[in-house]
C-alpha cells in the first residue's frame, strides 16, 4: 500500500520505518495536511495524519477524488476529522486509542512540580550564577487536594500518581470508576464540588461538544486563590481569555499547559524568528505563574513505538481487506462520555 505521512516530524520517522518493516511504501512529508496540500495525495492508497492536521469536508471531498480510501490517525484524538463526511464518502478512518497513559500522566505532574517548586525559574538563576532562593516558595503536595477532571486511562494514572504523594482525591466523569474510589479513595463529587474544593485541578477528557469550554469563567470563579490548573488534554477544554482574566486578577494561582486552544499552526513549528500575532498566547507566556509545554507530553520511546506499531498495524488491516478495530465511526449522537 503506498502512504503518505503528513505533518511528519523527524523524531517519529524512525519509529515507523522500524514497525513497517518495509511492508508499505511510505513517503514522509512535513506538510500539515489542508485543501491546499490535499493534492499531494494523488495516487496514494491511504494518509497518516497528525493533531494538527485538519481533515475536514473540503479535503475529505479531495481525498476522495484522488483516491485515497484509509486514513489513519497518530493520535488518540480525532476532534480534527469529520467523521460524518468520511463515512459518508467510504474513506475508513482509525486512530491509536491508547500509546501510554503513563506519558500523559506523567508529564502533567512534572508540569505541576515544575510549576509549584519554581524549577525553571530556578534554574534560571544557577544558569547566572545567582543562588538567591527568594520567592521560590512552593507547598507540599502531601495532604492537598487534588481534582481529577476524567477519570479514563489517563487519570486513573494521575488518580494513582497522586495518591503516591498523600492527596485527597476528587474525581468528576459521566462513567464512574469505582475501582479508583476503593484502590485510591477517589471521591466522585460534581464538578462545581471538584473547583470549589480542589488545591489542584488536573483535566484528562478528550475535546467534544460536551467538554468544549468546560472550564470556563462559570467554574473559575468557584476555585480557590490558591488552585493551580494542569491541562494536558486539548487546549479548548479551557476558555482562554477567561483563565487569563483569572490569573491576571489572581483569582487562581497559576496554569500548566501542554496544549493551547488555538495552538493548529503555532505549535510543533520554530517561531523563533516569526513570534506568532496571537495576543493571548503572547500574555500567557509573559505570565510568571503559567509554564507552556508545546504539546509534547506524549513524547516518550515507549508511547512513540506504541503510535508507530499501531498506525502500521491500522494499514495492515486494511490491505488485507481486513477490519481494524481502531475504526472510528460516526455515531450520530453526542459522545456524552468525558473520559479520556
Amino acid at each position: 500500500m503506498k502512504v503518505l505521512v503528513y505533518s511528519s516530524k523527524d523524531f517519529e520517522i524512525e519509529y515507523l520505518e522500524d514497525a513497517n518493516r518495509g511492508k508499505h511504501k511510505i513517503t514522509f512529508i512535513k506538510d500539515v495536511l489542508s485543501s491546499e496540500t490535499a493534492m499531494k495525495a494523488i495516487s496514494y492508497n491511504a494518509i497518516s495524519v497528525f493533531s494538527s492536521d485538519m481533515v475536514s469536508n473540503i479535503v475529505l471531498e479531495k481525498l476522495k477524488d484522488f483516491g485515497v480510501k484509509y486514513i489513519t490517525l497518530r493520535s488518540v484524538g480525532h476532534d480534527n476529522v469529520n467523521l460524518f463526511t468520511a463515512q459518508n464518502l467510504g474513506i475508513k478512518v482509525a486512530n491509536v486509542p491508547i500509546y501510554s497513559p503513563y506519558a500523559i500522566a506523567e508529564h502533567a505532574l512534572a508540569i505541576l512540580q515544575a510549576l509549584n517548586r519554581k524549577i525553571i525559574v530556578s534554574n534560571q538563576r544557577v544558569k547566572q550564577f545567582n543562588f538567591d532562593i527568594n520567592n521560590l516558595i512552593g507547598f507540599d503536595l502531601y495532604g492537598k487536594t487534588v481534582g481529577i477532571i476524567g477519570t479514563g486511562k489517563i487519570g486513573s494514572v494521575m488518580t494513582r500518581i497522586m495518591h503516591g504523594f498523600g492527596c485527597n482525591l476528587l474525581g468528576f466523569d459521566i462513567l464512574e470508576n469505582k475501582k479508583l474510589s476503593v484502590s485510591y479513595h477517589l471521591k466522585y463529587v460534581t464538578l462545581k464540588e471538584l473547583c470549589k474544593t480542589s488545591d489542584i485541578i488536573s483535566i484528562h477528557v478528550p475535546l467534544n461538544s460536551e467538554t468544549h469550554h468546560l472550564i470556563s469563567k462559570e467554574l473559575i470563579d468557584l476555585m480557590k486563590p490558591n488552585c493551580i490548573v494542569i491541562n494536558t488534554a486539548r487546549g479548548a477544554v479551557i476558555n482562554t481569555k477567561d483563565i487569563i482574566d483569572a490569573l491576571l486578577s489572581k483569582r487562581i494561582s497559576g496554569l500548566g499547559m501542554d496544549v493551547y486552544e488555538h495552538e493548529r499552526n503555532v505549535f510543533f513549528k520554530d517561531h523563533s524568528y516569526d513570534i506568532p500575532k496571537d495576543d493571548m498566547l503572547i500574555k500567557l507566556n509573559a505570565l510568571p505563574n503559567v509554564l507552556i509545554t508545546g504539546h509534547h507530553a506524549f513524547l516518550t520511546e515507549e508511547a512513540l513505538t506504541n503510535i508507530a506499531e499501531t498506525t502500521i498495524y491500522n494499514l495492515n488491516c486494511w490491505n488485507d481487506n481486513k477490519e481494524t478495530e481502531n475504526e472510528l465511526h460516526f455515531s450520530g449522537s453526542t459522545n456524552k462520555s468525558v473520559s479520556a
